[in-house]
């Protein structure tokens, strides 16, 4: 376990590798799950604003389920979370299925298109690294929790690449928990790396 401040990362983070393949897993994550993506209290608000902007990028179904149901729920232990569709393998609402089969995020293709300048919930962002609050509040809990199934093509192309977990989510880790942080994580991660090295020696 690394402690930076009050954020406790699992050494998985820093000696696992992981890059996604998604011509492997097709985005599965925006669809395999107990729930929809969590959002974060101050999300709630973006996720309001950017509605109107990313709905031309929804399904007919999507559309119908949020103006039924809401832009997000809450659930009993995941707090607010973005809905989902039953009907479709329990999508996220706010992913859309392409031709071939390829799952992709309507703020992120509404980010890339320039349309709004917030990427997506920063749950997704950091998948497969879960964060979360201890039970006191106190403490960030930073875990590596990949899909077994689903995320086996990427734990092979991270070993492939050679990339780290915690290299490959560098933007969503800074976004989280800031620079600082990352300088930390990375100096952390370098000397775990050099210390591995000694011992092979």
């Amino acid at each position: 376990m690394i402690a930076i401040d009050n954020i406790l990362i699992s050494d998985d983070v820093v000696s696992k590798q992981f890059v996604c393949d998604l011509s492997k897993c097709k985005g599965g994550c925006c669809e395999e799950g107990d729930a929809g993506a969590p959002l974060a209290d101050e999300e709630l608000d973006t996720v309001l604003e950017v509605y109107e902007t990313i709905k031309p990028y929804l399904t007919k179904e999507a559309i119908a389920e949020i103006e039924t149901n809401g832009k997000y729920v809450y659930h009993k232990d995941f707090g607010w979370v973005t809905p989902t569709l039953a009907s479709d393998n329990g999508i996220c609402v706010y992913a859309y299925r392409e031709k071939n089969g390829l799952i992709k995020c309507a703020f992120e293709q509404a980010y890339y298109d320039k349309k709004i300048k917030w990427k997506k919930p920063v749950s997704c962002h950091l998948f497969p690294v879960i964060a979360k609050k201890s039970k006191d509040k106190t403490t960030w809990l930073v875990n590596y929790i990949p899909r077994e199934v689903l995320c086996k093509p990427a734990c092979v192309l991270g070993e492939k690449l050679k990339v780290p977990v915690y290299q490959f989510l560098k933007e969503p880790l800074i976004r989280k928990f800031g620079e600082g942080f990352y300088e930390a994580l990375e100096a952390t991660a370098n000397a775990y790396f050099n210390e591995g090295k000694r011992m092979e020696e």
